[in-house]
């Protein structure tokens, strides 16, 4: 009895199957890409035209395809008969092949006649045209894409098609051999699982055939004295061992492993720096993470013999392991933090401070000599800080870092490399030689630095800290980039001081560091370079985002002639600065102007002042960025509350709309309509519509009039005018959030029972010109002219007309249209046959058929 397909194949089949125009066009395609006079078919369109047999085979395993469509195996035979054809060609058709015979019964069909002269000893590899990289590139995904079956991979094996792939691994194309070594990996996989009778284990290993050849292949590269081969070899078990967790492959690793420990210690053998990268993914694997003895005890010896920058990667992805021998995470530890245990020690003489590492599981020889080399310093330190980040980016450690004494280490390297630390050693002054004004090495230490204030245990050092950064702030020899860096720390830092300081009352401490931090960053908002002035914006409105509930915080900024400085920059030349001054002000003003009781007063930090000056800006400034963030910043102000009562908010989105809609930048106008989009769910929401879930429950006359009282507030803002303009907005973005906020308001206030056609409304004024309306949306982008004054019959400020353009226009066909993809209808199999036929000249007038 024949078994049943699964339920969901047949609809599957049908949506993808070919349709008869694709039907009748494919015979002309197949016969103008294969006439040699032809100029040939863009690659992009080759790439989608597998990509549709891809999809027309994927549920239909029958010859019916090749049946139906006897232009195919033509197409195939006519490029295997000219003498000369183009690589192009030549190698769509070994992936279309390939494509073809992924299933057993065509593999059968196309075997003897087709696949034979193309993948066999007779086709394309003994030819001239194998020169061609897209050949071999193609000849390898043909092979790859077909050998999905036993029977493919007997004809390879069988017709000497390995060979070749064992070959390709070495080609000088990065990108064929890469495909080879996959393509190996998908091979020995499939013969293994598909051919195995029963379970290999070490004591009873009987490889299948096609595996057996791939595998002696591995072992004889392995031990050959090739660098190249070992390379290919060990690129190959890397990822097997990364893709295959069955447990064939210990018994694989058993075979071989001997052979790749040797690696570790002979010196004429350079493949050192592959084999960490091949122990990684067989840690990460479930058969070799859980096993006892063997493979822990070489990843220990790698550990041991690698040089830092090989051994780093590895220390840092097996401290990422959960499952790990505690002795094999303490060796990893002490490669990856060596470098840091040896800044601190060529620190100071003697050691003032606790090291990172006990001295007994430690030989720091080779990172000292590697840290006194200007050839290697910088590269060592910045591999070994990017990987402690890493680590502390994770949200839970499987292992316990020393975070006292790595950040004393980090603090030592920042003073290494700007001058500011003498130390008394001889491997010490030479570091500080070499480090001196590093800047990769300040922007990774201080992306650790951030990192770590996120860690407990750093309290005892705080001062000692912020001196450093403060150094760094200071000095005129800092970078722009790594004062970027700088700020983000120390924004990170100040956080963690004032939690500090609430618990342990040290305010005095807190307020000094504010202090002399505004000091510094005064002198930045007026330095000359625009970056710095940027970032020092940037660096405020964190602060401020993030402290602007305490009080030592407030008063320290407010005492400042930092708020001053920032609207002064309102006024900057150069847009991105007054981008982040709308910004920094924006957030300025939660403090001087919406606090409940605002530490200060007078006009300068006057609420109307404040508005003013960005309305100004939104109105005015000839650049994007600028405007952009004033939206964004009156919407940030509308989400906390900070617009006043409901009526003083409907007049102020309302200005801001009427400015926006006009705006030339689509992120302004986007930014308009998000802040349209809050106005609507708090208008709703204070007056208890039932859709609202903070709204109060209220009887059914209450809710009507609360219905009519926002739908008259929206429409007095002329928000309705707005969305349905942003509806034939000409870029999309704008018409698809338009339509989703006209969908909700449509939830809020007509019920499901009341959503009918337009029928019975026509020959009213109001329905005329919601008929109008639903006309004009249809035209999108191309609607011209779209009147937002009562025109057409259409009154925006109108509640009865809005609840009836609500009612009855098409939001859904609108909301579908706008979410199509702009080239969907390109997309289409019909259009791409079509596509390749116009370029090669044979819609109309070339019908040659070469067959």
């Amino acid at each position: 009895m024949a078994t049943r397909e699964p339920w969901f194949i047949a609809p599957a089949r049908r949506r993808v199957a070919m349709t008869r125009e694709c039907a009748l066009l494919l015979p002309r395609v197949c016969a103008a890409l294969a006439d040699p006079r032809q100029p040939g078919s863009d690659d992009t369109c080759l790439e989608k035209l597998l990509d549709w047999f891809r999809s027309l085979t994927a549920f239909d395993p029958t010859v019916k395809l090749l049946q139906d469509n006897p232009c195919l195996t033509e197409f195939i035979t006519a490029i295997l008969a000219l003498p000369e054809p183009s690589p192009s060609i030549l190698s769509f058709t070994l992936r279309l092949a390939g494509i073809l015979a992924a299933s057993e019964n065509r593999f059968q069909h196309l075997r003897e006649k087709l696949l034979v002269r193309l993948f066999g000893r007779d086709g394309p590899l003994n030819s001239a045209v194998w020169e061609d990289a897209s050949v071999r590139s193609g000849w390898v995904e043909g092979v790859h894409s077909m050998m999905h079956h036993q029977p493919a991979l007997h004809f390879l094996c069988d017709g000497g098609g390995i060979d070749a792939i064992f070959t390709l691994q070495g080609d000088p194309s990065l990108f064929v051999a890469s495909a080879a070594s996959q393509l190996l990996v998908h091979m020995l996989t499939l013969s293994v699982e598909s051919e195995t009778t029963k379970p290999l284990s070490t004591k009873d290993c009987d490889w299948p055939a096609c595996a057996q050849i791939i595998i002696k292949h591995i072992e004889d590269s392995l031990q050959s004295s090739s660098a190249s081969h070992i390379e290919q070899s060990l690129k190959l078990l890397t990822s097997l061992f990364g893709n295959c967790h069955a447990t064939w492959t210990e018994v694989l690793w058993l075979g071989i492993s001997k052979q790749i420990e040797s690696f570790l210690t002979e010196e004429t053998v350079q493949a050192q720096h592959m084999l960490a990268n091949l122990l990684l993914k067989m840690a990460w694997s479930p058969v070799f993470c859980d096993t006892e003895g063997s493979f822990w005890a070489l990843v220990t010896s790698a550990l041991e013999h690698l040089t830092p920058m090989q051994a780093g990667p590895l220390a840092v992805g097996i401290l990422r392991l959960y499952k790990c021998p505690q002795d094999v995470r303490i060796q990893a530890l002490t490669v990856l933090l060596q470098p840091m245990d040896c800044i601190l020690r060529a620190a100071s003489q003697p050691l003032e401070y606790a090291g990172l590492l006990d001295e007994s599981v430690s030989d720091p020889i080779t990172v000292e000599s590697l840290l006194s080399s200007k050839s290697s310093c910088a590269s060592l330190l910045c591999q070994t800080l990017a990987h402690l980040e890493e680590l502390l980016s994770l949200i839970h450690l499987p292992v316990d870092l020393p975070y006292t004494s790595l950040l004393h280490s980090l603090m030592t390297i920042l003073q290494f490399c700007n001058g500011f630390l003498s130390p008394a050693s001889p491997l010490g002054s030479t570091i500080s030689q070499i480090l001196i004004n590093c800047f990769r090495v300040q922007r990774s230490a201080l992306d650790v630095l951030a990192a770590l204030s996120e860690r407990k245990g750093c309290d005892t050092l705080m001062g000692s800290l912020f001196d450093v950064l403060l150094a760094y702030l200071e000095s005129p020899n800092t970078s722009p980039t790594v004062l970027k860096k700088t700020f983000q720390a120390t924004s990170k830092w100040l956080v963690r001081l004032q939690e500090l300081s609430c618990s342990n009352n040290q305010w005095q401490q807190t307020e000094k560091i504010l202090e002399d931090v505004f000091l510094v960053l005064q002198k930045h908002l007026c330095s000359p370079c625009w970056e710095v002035r940027d970032s020092s914006l940037e660096f405020l409105t964190v602060l401020i985002e993030c402290l602007r509930d305490q009080d030592e915080f407030r008063q320290s900024l407010l005492s400042s002639e930092v708020p001053r400085l920032t609207e002064n920059l309102l006024e900057d030349p150069e847009s991105y600065v007054r981008a982040s001054a709308v910004t920094a002000v924006g957030h300025l003003a939660f403090i001087t102007c919406f606090a409940p009781e605002s530490p200060v007063t007078g006009n300068q930090y006057n609420k109307e002042n404040t508005v003013a000056k960005l309305q100004e800006i939104l109105s005015t400034d000839s650049e994007g960025f600028p405007r952009r963030a004033v939206i964004s910043i009156f919407t940030k102000w509308l989400r906390q509350g900070c617009t006043g009562q409901l009526e003083d908010t409907e007049q102020f989105v309302s200005r801001v709309i009427q400015t926006v809609e006009h705006d030339l930048d689509w992120e302004v106008r986007l930014g308009g309509l998000e802040l349209v989009e809050v106005f609507c769910s708090q208008t709703i929401c204070q007056l208890g519509l039932p859709k609202c879930p903070h709204a109060p429950v209220s009887s059914a006359v209450t809710s009507s009039i609360h219905q009519n009282e926002s739908l008259q507030i929206l429409c007095r803002a002329k928000l309705f005018s707005f969305l349905f303009r942003s509806l034939c907005d000409c870029d999309k973005p704008v018409g698809q959030r338009a339509c989703d906020i006209l969908l909700g308001l449509r939830g809020d206030f007509c019920p499901i029972s009341t959503l009918k056609d337009s029928q019975g409304t026509g020959d009213s004024p109001a329905g005329h010109g919601i008929a109008w309306l639903q006309r004009t949306l249809r035209q999108g982008s191309l609607a011209q002219n779209f009147p937002t004054d009562g025109g057409n019959g259409v009154d925006f400020q109108n509640p009865e007309s809005m609840m009836l353009a609500l009612r009855t226009v098409d939001l859904e066909e609108l909301h579908d249209e706008l979410n199509k993809s702009s080239d969907h209808v390109e997309k289409s199999p019909q259009s791409l046959l079509q596509d390749i036929l116009a370029t090669v000249g044979t819609i109309e007038e070339n019908e040659a058929d070469c067959y």
